[in-house]
């Protein structure tokens, strides 16, 4: 269905993850609605202009956005592309 993920940073610690984070918090003004924190990835689900997102963690793959769930006649590779230039934009 054409969907993507985009890496935001591929050589980075969880500090980074973090700041990644607060940024969409405090900027964007997302809810994290979802966290799952495992041992070498976490995965952090939130809600952006009626699209669900994944921001997602993994010590070996950096930091990375993806649709949470595909769904028909939704078109989430524009917000995430949106979300990763703004993150972009607002280097941590």
């Amino acid at each position: 269905m054409g969907e993507t993920e985009t890496i935001i940073d591929d050589n980075c610690g969880i500090s980074k993850f973090y700041a990644i984070a607060n940024t969409l918090a405090e900027r964007l003004h997302v809810k994290f609605l979802n966290q799952i924190d495992d041992a070498d990835s976490l995965e952090w689900d939130f809600k952006y202009k009626d699209h669900f997102i994944t921001l997602h963690y993994n010590i070996f793959n950096g930091v990375s956005i993806y649709p949470q769930q595909v769904k028909k006649g939704k078109q989430s590779s524009k917000v995430i592309m949106e979300v990763a230039k703004f993150l972009q934009r607002h280097k941590h």
